[in-house]
């Protein structure tokens, strides 16, 4: 799991979204950026998290925060999923998990007593100077957006 901590430098990641654009981490210098990663697109979980963060978006955007989904599903999964629930930020469609192992949310997990490796749901919260603010473990899906801008 993600060896990154509150005060570190966060990843200088480059990724494509559901569009085929690129977002890095240098696109975003002097905003605030949430970074959450989720395991797969339009799952219980996963759209609660995804929907929550839109409900909430006013909030993110009064505080100079920008969001960016990541997940390991292909660009037209991200799209159906953006597209279905009108996400108003872009959902990274990272097949080669560069991003995710940058991040270090890619290890194994349980469920259902599987053992499988897959994306560990986690949030970065990074500052307008690429600086790590908060790295949330336990997420809490339906209210997502209350633990980031707590």
């Amino acid at each position: 799991m993600t060896t990154l901590k509150k005060g570190d430098k966060a990843p200088n990641f480059s990724g494509n979204d559901q569009d085929g654009n690129t977002h890095t981490l240098s696109n975003y210098k002097g905003k605030k950026l949430v970074v959450f990663f989720y395991p797969k697109a339009n799952t219980p979980g996963c759209t609660a998290e995804a929907c929550d963060l839109r409900d909430n978006i006013e909030q993110f955007n009064a505080h100079n925060y920008a969001l960016i989904g990541v997940s390991a599903d292909n660009a037209k999964a991200q799209s159906n999923f953006k597209n279905k629930y009108d996400f108003p930020f872009p959902l990274l469609a990272d097949e080669d998990k560069s991003v995710i192992q940058a991040f270090g949310v890619w290890g194994p997990k349980k469920f259902m007593g599987k053992e499988y490796d897959g994306i560990h749901r986690t949030t970065f919260v990074i500052n307008e100077e690429g600086i790590i603010d908060d790295v949330i473990l336990e997420v809490k899906t339906k209210n997502h957006a209350a633990q980031i801008l707590k």
